[in-house]
């Protein structure tokens, strides 16, 4: 097949697909006119209709937060249907919005969970080390600083200094 030829095949295609996709989102309402006569269109029922019914796609209900009693007074098959959860996303923006939040609240999931790892590995490698400098500040083993010996009380000093850390590290 040429190129041409391809061209044209996806081009009409997608023009299917597209009239396709907006005919499925419309929504349709059925009623039965005075003669008892069901009607099926896209436009909604004239107000003097009783029973209504729409299929397809269904709008969230707005509520005007007046009571019951003085709202208006003809009643639908629509309006007894479940209302839409507020949770649920009812446009493909909203859904898109909620896909990123949960990537982003995933994100700083895992980002806290590595900064936490990251911590307890520290502390432990301050742990191991006081622990370290703590058995050999115990032993005999002759310290030098700088050029000269550690004395007596630099070592009980230093030794102390190890307890302090041994025990804000190794909890």
């Amino acid at each position: 097949m040429n190129t041409f030829a391809r061209q044209s095949c996806c081009l009409a295609l997608s023009s299917a697909l597209l009239i396709c996709c907006g005919s499925a989102q419309a929504q349709t309402y059925q009623w039965k006119d005075a003669s008892g006569k069901t009607i099926i269109s896209d436009t909604p029922p004239p107000s003097n209709v009783q029973k209504k019914r729409s299929v397809g796609v269904q709008q969230p209900k707005l509520t005007t937060g007046a009571p019951a009693s003085e709202t208006d007074e003809s009643s639908t098959e629509q309006d007894a249907s479940p209302a839409v959860q507020p949770s649920t996303p009812a446009t493909m923006a909203e859904k898109d919005l909620e896909f990123r939040k949960r990537q982003q609240e995933a994100k700083e999931k895992a980002d806290k969970e590595a900064k936490e790892a990251a911590a307890t590995r520290a502390r432990r490698d301050n742990c191991d080390r006081a622990r370290a400098n703590y058995r050999m500040l115990q032993s005999d083993i002759p310290v030098v600083v700088g050029d000269k010996d550690m004395s007596q009380k630099q070592r009980q000093q230093e030794m102390e200094r190890t307890r302090r850390i041994m025990q804000e590290s190794c909890k």
